[in-house]
């Protein structure tokens, strides 16, 4: 059971979101303002291989992701290339503030008992 999961009902909901969230939340955070044309779930949903799996139970969790907007965020097409792979591949978000902290909130240097 694979289906199109970037349908015409996620690009209505793409183009609402993009409306009322135009700027890249990336580029916000490093103190820039770019216009973001990707929505990107924050949290793979991984929905298509729920979908090769047949696993219902997964399936369901998967579109929960999926459509949950708490779970979306704008990017620019460069931060969603690359940052954003970098990220989920390394396990947090590259990058550091104007003050040289790691953006990532769960970045090693934030652990708990770092001075």
């Amino acid at each position: 059971m694979s289906s199109n999961v970037y349908g015409s009902k996620w690009r209505a909901a793409r183009t609402a979101w993009l409306r009322e969230h135009p700027l890249c939340e990336m580029c916000r955070r490093a103190g820039q303002l770019t216009e973001g044309t990707v929505v990107d779930h924050k949290t793979p949903h991984r929905l298509r291989q729920a979908q090769e799996s047949g696993d219902a139970r997964a399936i369901q969790a998967s579109l929960k992701l999926f459509w949950s907007r708490s779970n979306w965020q704008t990017l620019c097409a460069a931060h969603h290339d690359a940052t954003k792979q970098r990220s989920e591949h390394r396990g947090y978000e590259a990058g550091c503030n104007e003050d040289g902290m790691p953006v990532d909130p769960g970045h090693h240097w934030h652990a708990p008992g770092r001075t």
